[in-house]
């Protein structure tokens, strides 16, 4: 856990300081090279990383900034690709498509590591069975995946003759109203997911020792039973949420124009509701905790592929690199690169009179973790602003179009 909690801000840093470069480059050159050299760089780092000794210890945290490095390259700019090659429910489909390899990713991620780990005996087997897959994936990337010309989708013929400066782009996001307003819902789901990935397989397992099923683990290493379960969910619960909204959007966009962002808010706030019983029910049952854990991150989940959609509607073609770019660096700069530290703080200054007390060490952790819920409520009155102004600036960036 430790580990963990220092080597994510280094890679989330690197990832936040790289994003709007590779925003700014992918509105403006080739963005398959790009993309395909990104994916080839953090492959070679991801690979390289795995014959660092212990007695390199800096290297491996360097290794670690530029694997950030790397994935803020094609984070940023394959929505732009796709969104240039589909438009409208087609688009909404693809990107759905897109995005469920975050937690496919993360489930074959935690499958593949660990049977490589365990037949080659060591965990830095585990580092060498992506790196092929990536260089598979960015091969592919240069011979099949088309260079599709900016805004083609939505009909823009030929060659964009004014190319604005990055200033321009910047002063014309901050002025989009519907793309600030979904940036910083995009944050507060960023918030919850990292806060949650971090603690609440150990309020759990607290939850347990309060119940007497468990005994407080003292000494390393410690059962990661419960960190597995939360995986496992959250994987399946990631693929659950971007098919349901894909379809939910596909179907309110029969009966309002402004289907995207309502969709988004509504399972906000459902989210809400339901990891807020999580601390109800922890308490007294481990299994109605994982349900409403089940429950919550689905709805929690389900805004990931619409919210890319938003943007490419209300964003004109040749600033949506720049446009995701920035969207990811708020996301992560309001979201999950302090909500950990943050709920840490708040349970550590809850518990500090009593530190000894398993009940009041589950309890400061809840007490800190209800954080989220107002803040994933927060991010629900963020998408129903956008939804207020989604209509006209979608109107603005056709007529741009035009």
């Amino acid at each position: 856990m430790c580990l963990f909690l220092f080597f994510f801000p280094v890679f989330i840093c690197s990832f936040m300081v790289a994003a709007p470069i590779f925003g700014y480059l992918g509105d403006r050159f080739n963005r398959k090279i790009i993309l395909s050299c990104g994916i080839f760089f953090w492959s070679f780092v991801t690979l390289l990383s795995s014959f660092i000794t212990k007695d390199y210890y800096w290297l491996l945290v360097l290794s670690r900034c530029l694997v950030g490095i790397g994935e803020s390259s094609y984070s940023s700019i394959s929505p732009t690709i796709i969104g240039d090659l589909f438009t409208n429910n087609k688009r909404t489909m693809m990107l759905s498509v897109f995005y469920l390899a975050i937690p496919l990713g993360s489930g074959l991620g935690y499958i593949l590591g660990s049977i490589a780990k365990d037949a080659g005996g060591h965990w830095y087997w585990a580092l060498r069975v992506s790196p092929m897959l990536g260089l598979i994936a960015g091969t592919l990337i240069l011979i099949v995946v088309p260079e599709p010309k900016r805004g083609i989708a939505d009909h823009i013929t030929g060659r964009i003759k004014t190319r604005t400066s990055w200033l321009c782009d910047m002063k014309a996001l901050a002025k989009n109203r519907s793309y600030v307003f979904s940036s910083l819902a995009s944050a507060a789901v960023s918030f919850a997911t990292g806060a949650f990935g971090i603690w609440i397989p150990q309020y759990l397992v607290r939850a347990q020792v309060v119940q007497k099923t468990a005994v407080s683990c003292t000494y390393q290493p410690c059962s990661s039973k419960d960190s597995l379960i939360f995986g496992a969910i959250t994987c399946v619960t990631g693929l659950l949420g971007v098919v349901i909204g894909a379809v939910t959007t596909r179907l309110c966009r029969q009966k309002t124009e402004r289907a995207d962002p309502l969709v988004c808010a509504v399972s906000m706030l459902g989210s809400a509701i339901f990891i807020c019983l999580i601390f109800v029910v922890a308490k007294k049952s481990i299994v109605g905790a994982y349900i409403c854990i089940f429950i919550g991150e689905t709805l929690l989940f389900l805004n990931w592929a619409i919210t890319a959609d938003i943007l490419m509607f209300v964003v004109i073609p040749t600033r949506r690199a720049t446009a995701v770019a920035f969207q990811g660096f708020t996301s992560h700069l309001l979201g999950d690169a302090g909500s950990p530290y943050l709920i840490g703080l708040i349970s550590d200054a809850l518990q500090e009179s009593y530190a000894t007390s398993s009940l009041w060490q589950f309890l400061s952790l809840g007490y800190a973790l209800m954080l989220c819920p107002f803040v994933i409520v927060l991010g629900g009155m963020f998408f129903l602003a956008t939804a207020l102004f989604f209509l006209d600036d979608r109107d603005k960036a056709e007529k741009q179009i035009e």
